[in-house]
């Protein structure tokens, strides 16, 4: 049981770094497009669709796609993040306390 344990969190590990560096690496390549065309919305807009749609989105029309997409990029890498560590953090409980 506590080898099972200990593979599930290494594999979640590897999990969160592979997560970590494919969505980098999407995120780079479109906020390099954005930053070229000096594209600029701060982290509220990331966070609050309203704000982005009412300030950011009518600013530059001709990146709506890019944005939107760096955007999704950001949330759903959080939302990966946040569940891998949740899951690092339920089973290293675990193991201290098979430990």
């Amino acid at each position: 049981m506590y080898i099972l344990l200990i593979s599930i969190v290494i594999g979640l590990f590897v999990a969160m770094l592979f997560v970590n560096l494919y969505f980098r690496a999407k995120v780079l390549k479109v906020y390099g497009v954005l930053l070229r065309n000096k594209v600029e919305f701060g982290a509220a807009h990331i966070f609050n669709r309203s704000k982005l749609e009412a300030e950011v989105l009518p600013k530059y029309p001709a990146f709506r796609n890019e944005i939107e997409l760096f955007i999704s990029h950001m949330r759903y890498s959080i939302r990966m993040a946040t569940v891998l560590i949740a899951l690092i953090t339920a089973f290293g409980a675990v193991l201290m306390y098979f430990r």
